[in-house]
């Protein structure tokens, strides 16, 4: 099969081609995945987990990329709630080999079904972005009906579902991103929205709960814009800089079947709409990865179609 892989943590995106790879072997509760989409986070080469497994073991050349959405090729020893042929999408493991590959071997419980009416396209842009904007808000942030938001990026792929959700939840928005963004974030049902190039980021106001993507100075900024008893919630890095009156979170998304399966119910509903960027295909992943590529919303790598690829 055909993969992206990375070979040498120094030599960053220099170090990564489409290559040929052995097909995957399904370990026990393991499904094999023929991925059709697939999307990346462009810090992955900064994470360990893409260079060792959880042994803390080289484990190059590695295949980066994590949401995934495709069809059950084969299922491991043991293996249940899944079967061969079935439409499924959700997030390869960290410490594994990833979703740039032709094929992809996943544990299934980080795996829900796919309704056939929801294209490959879509659902790979909702896995890491949908449950990262729900459990920020909801599980870290405890944000609840007429409270305030405030989030980060609102524009982009974690940014842009967590304004839809909130929204939906009945809290007041209000967005952060680019003067580029603004209509889009508007268009997403931010109330406020703010440049950060060009306003102030104290001008925002207080928030119940403060939703950062971004890390530096602006989650340190961010944790004076916290109201008395509130949470400022981070995806980016540990933050530094404490609320007076509320709490800050670091955290790492975590697979949840469950709700994967509720995202894409709000998806088929109209509910949620997730924003993809630009659409490359697979032997185009390296340059997707270089920095200055920034497009709105989520790229999304094509990795195959129906009835394409093999074993090979």
């Amino acid at each position: 099969m055909q993969a992206i892989t990375v070979r040498d943590r120094d030599a960053g995106l220099a170090g990564m081609s489409l290559t040929d790879m052995p097909y995957p072997h399904a370990a026990e509760n393991d499904v094999i995945v023929r991925v059709h989409a697939a999307g990346f986070t462009p810090g992955e080469l900064d994470w360990p987990g893409t260079w060792t497994d959880r042994a803390g073991r080289d484990r190059t050349p590695s295949v980066p990329g994590h949401d995934l959405s495709g069809v059950v090729a084969e299922l491991g020893y043991g293996t249940t709630g899944l079967r061969v042929g079935q439409r499924v999408f959700g997030l390869a493991d960290w410490t594994r080999n990833g979703s740039l590959a032709e094929y992809a071997a996943v544990e299934a419980r980080n795996l829900a079904p796919l309704p056939a009416d929801i294209d490959h396209t879509l659902a790979a842009a909702l896995p890491i972005s949908g449950l990262t904007a729900w459990q920020g808000l909801f599980d870290h942030g405890r944000l609840t009906t007429g409270q305030t938001v405030l989030v980060h990026g609102a524009a982009g792929g974690v940014g842009s579902i967590a304004v839809q959700l909130a929204r939906e939840a009945g809290a007041r928005v209000i967005g952060t991103g680019r003067s580029a963004d603004r209509d889009r974030a508007l268009a997403l049902g931010v109330d406020t929205f703010l440049d950060l190039r060009t306003e102030e980021l104290e001008d925002a106001g207080e928030a119940d709960v403060v939703f950062d993507v971004i890390g530096g100075d602006i989650l340190d900024r961010s944790a004076a814009l916290v109201r008395a008893g509130g949470t400022l919630v981070t995806i980016a890095m540990p933050p530094k800089v404490q609320p007076k009156e509320g709490r800050a979170i670091f955290f790492v998304v975590e697979p949840d079947r469950a709700r994967l399966t509720d995202l894409a119910a709000r998806l088929r509903d109209g509910r949620l709409k997730p924003v993809v960027g630009a659409v490359r295909p697979l032997a185009e992943a390296p340059a997707a990865f270089a920095p200055g590529k920034r497009t709105p919303g989520k790229t999304i790598i094509r990795v195959t179609q129906d009835g394409t690829g093999d074993r090979s």
